[in-house]
């Protein structure tokens, strides 16, 4: 079993910046590929990023490439998604998630495990 729990959110201007993290207990965190993914309401759950196991590989919504990064501190069991460039639309909860393997993946019915969320909130 994993327990992943984000933190991090909150209310940032258009423009700015935001770290949110997911720590993880439980199962050997480095054997687990790590995806974020992001629901507005109304809208359907959204791929934002992903990460494998060992951090070698990622990928990025088009919506997120060149202004989020992912990446992931085994020791610490924590996975990190670091939002700049904050634009409105980017207001969501975001989740993250976990699976077992090395390899992730953007498809969120892919993964076992999730978080509560954290909300990040962007002002125009």
């Amino acid at each position: 079993q994993v327990q992943l729990v984000e933190s991090g959110g909150g209310l940032v201007q258009a423009g700015g910046s935001l770290r949110i993290s997911c720590a993880a207990s439980g199962r050997t965190f480095s054997r687990l590929a790590v995806g974020w993914f992001r629901r507005t309401p109304g809208k359907e759950r959204e791929f934002v990023a992903a990460i494998s196991w060992s951090g070698g590989s990622t990928d990025y919504a088009d919506s997120a490439k060149g202004r989020f990064t992912i990446s992931r501190d085994n020791a610490k069991n924590t996975v990190y998604l670091q939002l700049n460039s904050l634009k409105p639309e980017d207001t969501a909860v975001y989740y993250c998630a976990a699976r077992s393997g090395s390899y992730y993946s953007t498809k969120g019915d892919e993964y076992t495990y999730w978080g509560q969320g954290t909300q990040v909130t962007v002002s125009s």
